[in-house]
């Protein structure tokens, strides 16, 4: 997989070098490249934003830097995904869903967001996809980016070490994981459960399970429907 991120705080991406991703790429398996959208402006001050039109407070993202960024980088046929707090809520299904793609391009909105004419533009030449991680805002699209692309590329096989990890994870099923324990048994005064100690593996399944089914019915009951 390819990704391409538009910024215009690339520093922001420095996290991808480090960790999982950063193993990934190393291995082959992504290539990833954080490009700076002030480039592609042609002013002394590397201007990529202006007044909006109709009046109202704070700036709105130029549409020429993109276009020019979209056109250098031949996003034709690429994913193109807008992370916007006004866009569909990021989930483990979309997360799968992306990560069958073969080319994802960021492009990162600030201030009041980019101008829709660049989102208009972007779905004659490509698949568009407008994307919040939930019902909040957040300063700038960096932070969406680095968790869709983390949440993306540990689906690409031979990403994680071991796949069954994968498997039993929060969401994956639509129950919230279960609780983990590792050593010592007895900390603090607080014990492991006696059925993971116990070596009944089928037991331990229902355990998890009925432990998975009351954490989702306490904490997130919409996955449950109630």
């Amino acid at each position: 997989m390819r990704i391409d991120i538009l910024s215009i705080f690339p520093d922001y991406l420095a996290p991808l070098e480090l960790s999982l991703p950063g193993k990934a790429r190393a291995k082959g398996l992504l290539e990833i490249h954080v490009h700076d959208l002030r480039q592609w402006t042609h002013d002394r001050h590397n201007t990529a934003d202006d007044t909006p039109y109709g009046g109202g407070a704070g700036m709105v993202m130029k549409p020429e830097p993109f276009g020019e960024a979209f056109d250098e980088l031949e996003i034709d046929g690429a994913t193109v995904i807008f992370t916007t707090p006004s866009g569909e809520v990021f989930n483990q299904e979309l997360a799968r869903e992306l990560s069958t793609r073969e080319r994802i391009v960021f492009a990162c909105g600030r201030y009041e967001g980019i101008d829709q004419r660049v989102i208009d533009h972007a779905r004659t030449r490509a698949e568009v996809r407008e994307i919040s991680l939930g019902d909040y805002v957040l300063n700038g699209g960096e932070v969406a980016a680095l968790a869709i692309t983390e949440a993306v590329v540990r689906l690409i096989p031979g990403f994680m070490g071991n796949p069954d990890s994968l498997v039993e994870e929060s969401h994956e099923d639509g129950l919230l994981e279960y609780p983990s324990y590792t050593k010592p048994a007895s900390w603090r005064g607080l014990d492991v459960p006696d059925v993971l100690l116990s070596g009944h593996h089928g037991e331990i399944a229902r355990w998890r399970l009925a432990q998975s089914e009351e954490r989702t019915r306490e904490r997130r009951p919409d996955l449950l429907g109630e």
